[in-house]
């Protein structure tokens, strides 16, 4: 994986990182495999406050593109839409699910 951009929000309390990940060879990255790699590029990040967003593969490429913010608590990822928590829910709670559609 490669950080293209890592921005720091004050404002918001949280890190900013776009990242590319070129996975020739492999299948398209979960969002369970994208958010545990981006808690070891953080050392000391929370897993619990971590949310991926716009995730992207391209068609016919083995390259994904996406956002990651990691929140520095729980009360500054209360900015988060209610979706965001649900979708995200599960792998905090451990029992990550396979992921299905266009979440």
């Amino acid at each position: 994986m490669n950080i293209t951009e890592r921005k720091q929000n004050k404002l918001l309390n949280r890190i900013e990182i776009s990242f590319s990940w070129k996975h020739e060879g492999k299948t398209t990255p979960s969002r369970k495999e994208v958010m545990d790699l981006v808690k070891t590029l953080e050392p000391g990040s929370n897993p619990e406050w971590i949310v991926v967003k716009d995730c992207q593969t391209r068609f016919g490429q083995p390259l994904t593109t996406g956002l990651a913010y990691i929140y520095e608590s729980q009360e500054a990822m209360a900015v988060e839409p209610e979706y965001i928590h649900k979708r995200h829910e599960v792998f905090r709670s451990g029992n990550a699910a396979p992921e299905g559609g266009d979440e």
